[in-house]
């Protein structure tokens, strides 16, 4: 079974919004054995719509739309679906009432005459009875294809789908299995793994299928899989997952669907009765943020010190003047000496540090743009990395928390 997810809204087109909408349609539709042909945004214009509506028909069996269904003029989406119906706005009193409920208990204002425009609703439509607004889901069929109208609301728009949209799918469509299984990888590129596991990879059979979802220094390894039986189709990709271990085991970390490899470093933390400080300067912060974001932190994180300025790692972390004057800001001595004053300043046990340059201009040190130095203390050992990770801003700061959870993952369960 095939489906378009159309998204509508000039506010999508113009960046004002993020499209979450489509992104959470594209998945829960998935997991039921529908398959996403396109996700397309377009415009509040008839024209846009019917022209969206044309190209899917008897093309996928079902259309799944969000927007373009509030009070205001702005909103054509129900005069859209009536002209491509041949069919007419009709008022449904329950829907009516149910606004006026509404307005009631929250909004404690009349209901005024473009709000009783929502009660609107074509005549030929079943409706999915939005309990939690005033704009209602709209389900109505043309030749072989189903066309699904949802509130753009994502808090709506989601109880409509979970509650109503979802089991009607079931009810109506004849399903397939479709299932997908991701695996986590760190510390080697795209290309690298590939050359690794080409053999493996070459062994998979047709029905089930290998995507790459490299970003910036982690790799994620998808299968997907198609059939009628689901229980059989996950031992299968389980079984080509195990086969993996022997071939790049070291860099794997575990599945999208664990935890996150901020709390696998967090668990071998407390398995070995070690707390973590971080001494930041180029990530300023964000590698901390990583693990304090997670419930129940406090049990191994101890604390942070950001010491972006030059004055802050001498006062501070203790980094001496002569060090900084001999191997530069940006050097292996001086991450060294950042995770050693993290470890003094909050009595962890294990400290990284992080000292970089990450651009547009060198500052005042003298390595290059993307340099990178990274520094981690256990109780069992010192670890001193140098890398270059380019000279885009942004992307360096990602490569960088990246490779600090990969270095500081290899080193606690070591």
């Amino acid at each position: 079974m095939q489906a378009d997810i159309i998204t509508i809204g000039d506010e999508i087109l113009i960046g004002q919004i993020v499209d979450t909408n489509a992104a959470f349609l594209g998945k829960t539709l998935n997991k039921i054995g529908v398959e996403v042909r396109q996700i397309r945004s377009i415009s509040d214009n008839k024209t846009a719509i019917v022209e969206a509506f044309t190209e899917a028909q008897n093309n996928v069996d079902l259309v799944v739309m969000t927007g373009g269904l509030g009070p205001t003029k702005d909103d054509i989406t129900k005069h859209t679906l009536c002209e491509y119906f041949d069919d007419t706005l009709m008022f449904y009193p329950e829907v009516m009432v149910h606004i006026e409920e509404l307005f009631k208990k929250y909004v404690k204002a009349p209901v005024n005459a473009l709000n009783r425009s929502q009660a609107m609703l074509p005549s030929t439509c079943e409706q999915l009875f939005n309990h939690h607004g005033t704009a209602m889901g709209m389900w109505m069929q043309k030749e072989n294809t189903v066309f699904v109208s949802l509130p753009g609301v994502p808090f709506e728009m989601k109880y409509l789908v979970r509650e109503q949209l979802i089991p009607r799918i079931k009810e109506t469509f004849s399903l397939s299995a479709l299932v997908h299984k991701t695996m986590m990888t760190y510390g080697l590129g795209e290309s690298i793994i590939a050359e690794k596991i080409s053999d493996w990879e070459q062994a998979l059979p047709p029905h089930i299928k290998l995507a790459y979802l490299p970003n910036l220094g982690r790799v994620r390894l998808r299968l997907s899989a198609k059939g009628t039986n689901e229980t059989k189709l996950l031992n299968e990709i389980d079984a080509f997952f195990d086969a993996l271990y022997p071939l790049i085991g070291n860099h794997i970390t575990g599945f999208e669907s664990q935890e996150p490899i901020e709390m696998q470093i967090g668990d071998a933390l407390k398995a070995k009765n070690w707390s973590l400080a971080t001494a930041e300067s180029c990530t300023g912060g964000a590698l901390a943020a990583l693990f304090t974001k997670n419930a129940g932190a406090s049990a191994y994180f101890k604390g942070a010190v950001v010491s972006y300025a030059t004055d802050l790692k001498q006062s501070i972390l203790g980094v001496s003047a002569e060090t900084i004057a001999q191997f530069s800001l940006v050097s292996e001595p001086v991450a060294l000496a950042m995770a050693k004053g993290a470890l003094q300043q909050t009595g962890a046990d294990v400290a990284v540090a992080t000292t970089g340059n990450f651009g547009p201009t060198k500052g005042d040190t003298d390595a290059e743009i993307g340099t990178v130095c990274i520094a981690i203390i256990t109780p069992e050992q010192e670890l001193l990395n140098t890398f270059c990770f380019g000279k885009n801003r942004e992307r360096n700061l990602q490569k960088t928390l990246n490779k600090a959870l990969e270095l500081l993952r290899q080193k606690i369960t070591a």
